[in-house]
């Protein structure tokens, strides 16, 4: 079962990157951004430029922890850290997932407004789905470690 976790949580180094260039979704008239498509890197771009603050929470949620988590749980995987940092990256992995949250927060608020039309596009469910396994990568990964190693005899 770990050789599979290895390789799935090694795929989300490719993925994640992929997710953040694909369109989450395609806006009519938004004022904020001015684009048909967005991306959560286009989407960073506007954001820079009208409110900072924001702009560095949704990075640190969309960018740099999803994907420190990963690069953690390779590092765990391959027995360059110790397994004791699997709940800071578990936590690292839920902040991740309040970016999908703020996205679809966002998506209702617009409709519900009627200023733009909106539809999700398939970058949001890439974006939500990296996110989802590699919440279940560390949950499997945690439980592989916690079961007891077999003994190996010297013959």
């Amino acid at each position: 079962m770990m050789p599979a976790l290895r390789l799935a949580n090694l795929a989300l180094l490719v993925l994640f990157p992929v997710a953040w260039f694909a369109p989450l979704m395609r806006a009519g008239i938004l004022p904020l951004f001015g684009l048909s498509e967005i991306s959560v890197i286009s989407g960073l771009q506007s954001l820079w430029q009208s409110d900072v603050f924001l702009a560095l929470l949704v990075t640190i949620f969309a960018l740099f922890a999803p994907y420190l988590k990963t690069i953690g749980l390779a590092c765990v995987h391959f027995g360059l850290m110790r397994r004791k940092v699997l709940g800071v990256l578990s936590w690292l992995g839920k902040l991740a997932m309040a970016d999908v949250f703020l996205i679809a927060l966002y998506i209702v608020v617009v409709k519900g407004v009627g200023f733009a039309r909106v539809e999700t596009a398939w970058g949001l469910y890439l974006f939500t789905a990296c996110i989802l396994a590699s919440i279940a990568i560390s949950i499997l990964t945690a439980r592989e470690l916690a079961k007891p190693q077999p003994v190996q005899q010297e013959g």
